[in-house]
């Protein structure tokens, strides 16, 4: 099971939802699921995608649990 980290790392980076719907193209409902508990049905492309627009590599917006 994986846990995500995505709200840590946009808290660190001072990014909002809004900011990051702009910066990648996704949809807020997708971004609140890869926030969430939800991130383990999101594709490894909407991961890479969030990851790049945040500065980060993808294995830093999730862990396992």
């Amino acid at each position: 099971m994986l846990k995500s980290r995505i709200k840590e790392v946009m808290e660190q980076k001072g990014v909002t939802i809004r900011q990051l719907v702009s910066m990648t193209g996704l949809s807020s409902g997708t971004l609140h699921r890869a926030r969430g508990d939800l991130i383990g049905r999101c594709t490894l492309d909407t991961l890479a995608t969030i990851a790049a627009a945040l500065g980060v590599k993808t294995k830093a917006l999730y862990e396992e649990a």
